[in-house]
């Protein structure tokens, strides 16, 4: 009669899987990422740069921001363009906020 952990050694995997949601959104950004780096000729993002520019963000954060990149991205926009900015904390501020929103309305049309 065999051991009964003969049996089950096939079945569960040895290795044991180091991969996180956090990890695969750094994956989707460093690969939507690069693919506009390369093709402007910078060098590409790594992954320890990934992980230093994410380390203030929360996940659920990364979940907003990979939605909102790809709406932007879908609508003609460029990815990259849009994770810069949401990423710069300087262009969310009450006045940066308060310049636009002047902005805006300083261009609008008068009829």
């Amino acid at each position: 009669m065999d051991h009964i952990g003969s049996h089950i050694k096939g079945m569960i995997p040895t290795k044991k899987s180091r991969a996180t949601e956090r990890g695969e959104l750094m994956k989707y950004f460093r690969a939507e990422l690069n693919r506009g780096r390369v093709r402007d000729g910078l060098l590409p993002l790594t992954m320890p740069r990934m992980g230093k520019i994410f380390e203030a963000i929360p996940t659920k954060d990364l979940y907003f921001l990979k939605s909102v990149c790809d709406q932007h991205a879908e609508r003609g926009g460029d990815f990259s363009k849009r994770f810069w900015w949401e990423i710069d904390p300087k262009k969310h501020t009450k006045e940066a906020i308060a310049k636009r929103v002047l902005f805006k309305n300083s261009t609008k049309r008068t009829r």
